[in-house]
């Protein structure tokens, strides 16, 4: 979404041509098997791992940090390997749209219309709102220091990390539409202000 963006606001004559339907399927594809791949290893490793300390983990899902705790094996550095190689795909994609954001930013900062600047940031808000809600909570589920870590703290980031991005979502991209807004506002006025 964020090249989408930026071909939008830095190259709109060229969009057609950049964004046809190939060019689009093929990032799709591209992100897909990306996600696949990674899957894929982590699956077959995680699943080769012999667990010692019982099979119940106290998560609402299954996750690599919270299996590999179990583990009694040292072919866990397999899955160390896994992750660093799942950390620098994350890594990558999150440069790719900092550079994305960074061109966006500069290309609206040039726009002579306060009118069309407004418009293009509004277009851009909602996609970089999302894209750091879900990198926050991810980078404090998963890279929060053990020394804090307990089992209910690790349940409350699982669920934040796993619940709160998703459901925000269709919010954060319907605030453009007025009847969201107005709708949105009812809810929360009669939520804060009504006395049962």
């Amino acid at each position: 979404m964020s090249y989408d963006r930026y071909v939008a606001i830095c190259k709109p004559l060229h969009y057609g041509t950049l964004m046809d339907s190939r060019a689009c399927a093929t990032m799709a594809a591209a992100a897909w098997g990306a996600g696949v791949l990674s899957s894929l290893l982590h699956t077959a490793s995680t699943f080769s791992l012999p667990l010692c300390q019982g099979n119940v983990v106290n998560q609402f899902f299954c996750e690599i940090p919270q299996i590999l705790k179990l583990s009694c094996s040292e072919s866990s550095l397999r899955e160390v390997v896994f992750i660093i190689f799942s950390i620098s795909l994350g890594f990558g994609c999150f440069v790719f749209i900092v550079v994305s954001y960074v061109q966006i930013f500069l290309a609206v900062l040039r726009m002579p219309s306060e009118q069309g600047r407004h418009k293009a940031f509004s277009t851009c808000l909602p996609h970089l709102a999302v894209v750091s809600l879900f990198v926050i909570t991810a980078f404090f589920a998963y890279l929060k220091p053990p020394s804090i870590s307990s089992p209910l703290l690790d349940l409350t980031v699982a669920l934040l990390y796993a619940v709160v991005p998703p459901t925000l979502n269709p919010i954060i991209y319907s605030m453009r539409n007025r009847e969201i807004k107005h709708a949105l506002r009812k809810v929360l006025q009669y939520a804060l202000f009504q006395v049962p």
